[in-house]
């Protein structure tokens, strides 16, 4: 508890860099019997991330994480709400004025094999983001991509080499090496290491957290598993159905959850030590409900063991439990 307040504390005087209020983002979904439908992917979230952290985001596939990525960043228009960027609304910028800002936000996407242009060699990968933002010289723009290549771990005579040439850890390392190029402030990680193989895994991990600290870069990292989050996240924002759960410090979150539904996440995480995986755990059951129709009320009632009528009837609002951040009517006792 006393550790959760510290944390509390340290993160009111860290400056926040990036700010989500009240933030919705819907999708047309056809018709049904002259009914418009919209996908409810973001529910009115509200985020904040601080400069030189690292968020996790976390949730079963569908729930909007990756979604909320893209929003934040406004690879996606938001459908209403507020995104706040060093302090000012983005939300609200038409694309010229929004130009300076873009360059301060990247993204590292999943699949490392289809964010690759395969007809563009690795030098063309590299400095096309350095071309866009007006850095004319040939020469300077070489001397540029080479120390990006060396700063990921790609030698130097791979420089006109083509992304079928290279294993997948390696095109995630150009992948990364575009994301750093114009020393962004922010970099959205959407899955970056879930489609390497384990051992490539920690190398790429590794390199981010170095890259972190190099660079002080902020990271909203998007993942479904949750030993990787335990690594590399300080903070961890667990998602339902295009809601928050809960956001608390990494240690805490996982030595008590004080969402339900953290707990399901947590206790699927497969034990290492044989002696632990007979320990009997409640696993999460039932169907994941329609983003198109979801439920009334807290949107995970309809597979919560605890829920009672309240929980139909009423979204919970939010409660702050020790520094941490939780949105139920009835949080798991500490």
């Amino acid at each position: 508890m006393e550790n959760n307040i510290q944390t509390a504390e340290k993160n009111s005087r860290k400056k926040i860099l990036l700010e989500a209020k009240n933030l919705v983002k819907e999708f047309p979904a056809g018709r049904n019997k002259g009914k418009s439908l919209v996908v409810h992917a973001i529910s009115h979230v509200d985020l904040t991330l601080y400069e030189g952290e690292t968020l996790a985001l976390v949730g079963e596939s569908g729930c909007g994480k990756s979604t909320l990525g893209r929003v934040l960043i406004r690879l996606l228009e938001a459908t209403s709400g507020q995104i706040c960027f060093d302090g000012k609304n983005i939300v609200e910028m038409n694309e010229s004025a929004f130009s300076p800002y873009r360059k301060q936000m990247q993204i590292i996407f999943q699949d490392p094999y289809a964010s690759l242009n395969p007809r563009m060699s690795v030098k063309q990968i590299i400095e096309e983001p350095l071309v866009t933002y007006g850095m004319r010289d040939k020469k300077e723009r070489e001397m540029r991509v080479k120390a990006l290549m060396k700063e990921v771990g790609i030698a130097e005579e791979f420089y006109n080499r083509y992304p079928h040439q290279f294993s997948g850890g390696q095109r995630q390392r150009i992948g990364i090496a575009r994301a750093i190029a114009l020393n962004p402030k922010l970099i959205i990680c959407d899955e970056p290491v879930s489609a390497l193989d384990v051992s490539i895994q920690s190398q790429v991990l590794n390199l981010l957290k170095d890259l972190q600290e190099r660079y002080r870069l902020t990271y909203l990292f998007i993942s479904h598993d949750l030993s990787v989050v335990k690594f590399i996240a300080n903070r961890v924002c667990v998602m339902f159905l295009g809601c928050i759960c809960e956001i608390g410090p990494t240690e805490s979150l996982y030595e008590h959850p004080l969402h339900p539904y953290t707990r399901f996440l947590l206790n699927a995480i497969p034990k290492a030590d044989p002696k632990l995986r007979s320990q009997e755990k409640e696993l999460l059951s039932g169907e994941l409900p329609s983003p198109i129709n979801p439920p009334p009320g807290c949107r995970f009632h309809t597979r919560c063991p605890y829920a009672r009528d309240i929980c139909s009837q009423q979204a919970p609002c939010r409660k702050e439990i020790n520094g941490r951040e939780v949105f139920c009517h009835f949080p798991l006792e500490d």
